[in-house]
């Protein structure tokens, strides 16, 4: 499996003092707001379980499933296929994902959730690759700022392989050609 990294752009230790620091932040910003986390599966869920370990305020969070992928690029159509189990009337929201690519399907999922009425909604990803935005979305926390590059690892797929990898990676092309 690790055959196939062409390198490791992001280390473990990078990942892990990044995303402490996010949890702190989203802790002080969000203090006496007991915020819900969305989780979009599946790429989120590493990094929001890590995360999750350094937030210190009343939270809770729920998961909703999307697509709009079909192996290396976005189809420009978002499908949910898993919906939230609870109300967020009034309630201030923090979707979290794995990574803002070309935001169709943040700006998709973020407009959805604002036809409910919650208080705010923030978005929290763990890498933003503005190179290949196409929508109108921006991250208000974010870990890290990506090049142009097709990463796998820490929760991030190809064809549902690699999430595994403690690192974030950039992945041979002649794997996804």
């Amino acid at each position: 499996m690790e055959r196939d990294i062409e390198s490791v752009l992001i280390s473990a230790d990078e990942l892990e003092t990044k995303v402490a620091e996010m949890g702190k932040q989203i802790s002080k910003d969000f203090a006496d707001k007991e915020p819900i986390f969305v989780g979009v599966l599946k790429g989120c869920f590493i990094f929001m379980a890590d995360l999750m370990r350094h937030v210190n305020i009343k939270c809770s969070m729920d998961f909703m499933a999307v697509s709009s992928y079909s192996g290396t690029t976005s189809t420009g159509a978002v499908k949910i296929n898993k919906d939230l189990n609870e109300n967020i009337e009034g309630k201030h929201i923090i979707i979290v994902e794995d990574i803002l690519d070309s935001g169709i399907t943040l700006n998709y999922l973020k407009k959805y959730l604002e036809g409910r009425n919650p208080a705010s909604i923030s978005i929290a990803t763990l890498m933003d690759k503005p190179a290949r935005r196409k929508a109108e979305v921006y991250a208000d926390y974010s870990c890290f700022e990506i090049p142009d590059a097709f990463v796998v690892g820490y929760g991030l797929d190809y064809n549902e392989h690699y999430r595994n990898l403690p690192y974030i990676g950039v992945l041979k092309p002649e794997i996804y050609a």
